[in-house]
């Protein structure tokens, strides 16, 4: 049997080698048109920033290791142009003499991966202005930093790369301004979560601004000028574009296979396209949401992996599946860690899927010991059956491992009550006796049982001109003094019921504390004696970063506050 495979990088790499376990006798080819197989795309911009000083560092493996080990021709430094289904061969061209040949192939896998997109303005192709996709790429970044020794950069885009290369060419020691064209950063995230990290980035020296069009880069004797429409040009050292990834299915396009979303190519569970002995895997593929079941993209290393396994499994008789994927991520940025699984609001409304979603604020460890910080942890569900539908997390310490929780209790169809029920390891310097995981699956499972009702931040601005609502704080009186929802009455938790007769039982009280805990109480204290009652989802810490109403103190990575 003779495999081709066209791309060798986290998918392509990955079907290779499970194709040399599974079978010792198959030929096996990968041809590759960049000089490199098998890197680290994750790991590009920390070469930039210096954090990674050793360049072979990003490469997992080289042509001459994939032949020692797994006796695989990697042919790098040539390209795919054309492929024929009918005749079962592939024209690649090699680039280092411009020659052009055919190979012929029993099963071809694609896994042309995902270009960088460059938009069609004028000055997009300057020597100042860069992409970051390929190991290429970030060699010449590197070497533009420490050979021209530029003091400002531009980002255009504000997704994974974007804000990765901004922090790494802010270590650099560059001043970084960041181009967002919508109203928020990260768009996996919904814009209430996305808000923590614009805040903290900013902490951090990174300028971001947001509502920008970008309408054409020009070359000046100083560097590059950025045309913004509606607004004044900016002058710039660099400019890196990171506006996103487009699918790279030319080739089968051309060759006739079946394309989906955005044209990336349909294939089935075991990652088989239109042509049964053509497989596709990777950032070119579409693939089948996990959570909503329908068709979408979704360009992460860890899917591509396994996608390549699974058409290997696939091309040897064994019965692998792909069962979709979730969009598990987490991000690093400075000290901070955002991570999201599942689907967020935003995905919830355009598909008309019933869910609540649920704000908590849990510290790392146990509060008692060194270090703690908090994490806001956003959580949806299925109000009826109680199924997981999607989480986002930003904090600093802990946030990878709750998230990682969540994403397995989503992919084994786990409730909220599972979620409160998890018996998770314990100790002080670790998490705390009610892990965060845990206390999000107590939050929903009151909900779900009726014993608390909540609203949302963006709800408050109209309850306060209700006038069959009252807003309540039950915070200490500093809190209130230092800031506060405007028309709240205050009566601290503490002696609530000594003044439950101030307030009226025929409106519902809205009630808040900083982060909900002593709301909750509150409520449940009002509910038993015949108050009709709502807590306020995140507490007034969430609403107060949502309404720009935050303390010009930062809270980061403080210790706990209830």
């Amino acid at each position: 049997m003779k495999v081709l495979i066209i791309g060798g990088v986290a998918g392509g790499a990955t079907a290779a080698a499970r194709l040399r376990r599974l079978n010792e006798e198959a030929e096996i080819i990968i041809i590759e048109r960049t000089g490199f197989i098998s890197y680290a795309n994750c790991g590009l911009p920390y070469y930039v920033g210096g954090i990674i000083q050793d360049k072979a560092a990003l490469t997992l493996q080289t042509p001459e290791s994939f032949w020692q080990r797994f006796r695989i021709d990697v042919r790098v430094h040539q390209e795919a142009t054309a492929i024929d289904p009918d005749q079962k061969t592939v024209t690649i061209h090699r680039l280092t003499d411009d020659t052009i040949y055919t190979e012929s192939y029993d099963k071809l896998i694609l896994s042309p991966g995902a270009y960088a997109v460059k938009p069609s303005y004028p000055g997009v192709d300057l020597p100042q202005v860069f992409t970051l996709r390929t190991v290429e790429d970030t060699y010449r970044l590197r070497a533009y930093v420490a050979e021209q020794k530029p003091r400002s950069a531009v980002i255009i885009g504000g997704g994974f790369i974007g804000l990765e290369t901004a922090e790494n060419l802010i270590h650099a020691g560059l001043s970084v301004t960041l181009l967002q064209r919508s109203a928020q950063i990260m768009p996996p995230y919904d814009p209430d979560m996305a808000s923590f990290m614009t805040y903290y980035l900013a902490t951090m020296g990174l300028n971001i601004l947001f509502h920008q069009t970008v309408e054409g880069l020009e070359q000046t004797p100083a560097g590059i000028r950025i045309l913004r429409k509606d607004d004044t040009p900016l002058e710039t050292d660099l400019v890196l574009l990171a506006i996103g990834v487009a699918p790279d299915t030319h080739l089968a396009k051309a060759a006739g296979l079946a394309l989906g979303q955005k044209d990336a190519i349909q294939v089935n569970e075991q990652m088989q396209t239109s042509n049964p002995d053509i497989y596709a895997v990777g950032d070119a593929v579409e693939v089948t949401h996990f959570v909503t079941k329908k068709p979408t993209l979704i360009s992460l290393a860890g899917p591509a992996n396994k996608q390549g396994r699974i058409a290997t499994d696939a091309i040897c008789g064994l019965p692998s599946r792909f069962t979709g994927s979730q969009g598990s991520s987490v991000i690093q940025l400075f000290a901070m860690t955002a991570a999201a699984t599942g689907i967020n609001e935003k995905t919830a409304k355009a598909q008309g899927i019933p869910y609540e979603a649920t704000v908590t604020y849990s510290a790392n460890h146990a509060t008692y010991y060194p270090g703690a910080s908090n994490m806001t942890i956003k959580t949806l569900f299925d109000p009826e059956t109680g199924r997981v539908l999607g989480a986002q997390i930003v904090g600093f310490e802990g946030v990878d491992k709750r998230i990682d929780v969540i994403a397995t209790a989503i992919r084994a169809g786990m409730t909220s009550a599972d979620l409160a029920e998890l018996d998770l390891a314990y100790a002080p310097p670790y998490s705390s006796a009610k892990d965060p995981v845990n206390m999000a699956g107590f939050v929903m499972e009151n909900i779900r049982a009726g014993l608390v009702k909540q609203h949302q931040w963006y709800e408050v601005a109209a309850l306060a001109k209700d006038p069959t609502a009252v807003l309540l704080d039950v915070r200490q009186d500093e809190e209130y003094a230092e800031n506060h929802i405007p028309g709240a009455i205050h009566i601290p938790l503490d002696c609530l019921r000594e003044h439950l007769v101030d307030l009226p039982k025929d409106k519902t009280i809205y009630v808040n504390c900083y982060s909900g805990l002593r709301s909750y109480l509150a409520c449940r204290i009002l509910s038993q004696h015949g108050f009709s009652c709502s807590n306020l989802a995140g507490g007034f810490r969430f609403y107060a970063f949502q309404t720009s109403q935050a303390s010009q103190t930062p809270r980061y990575p403080c210790g706990v506050r209830i």
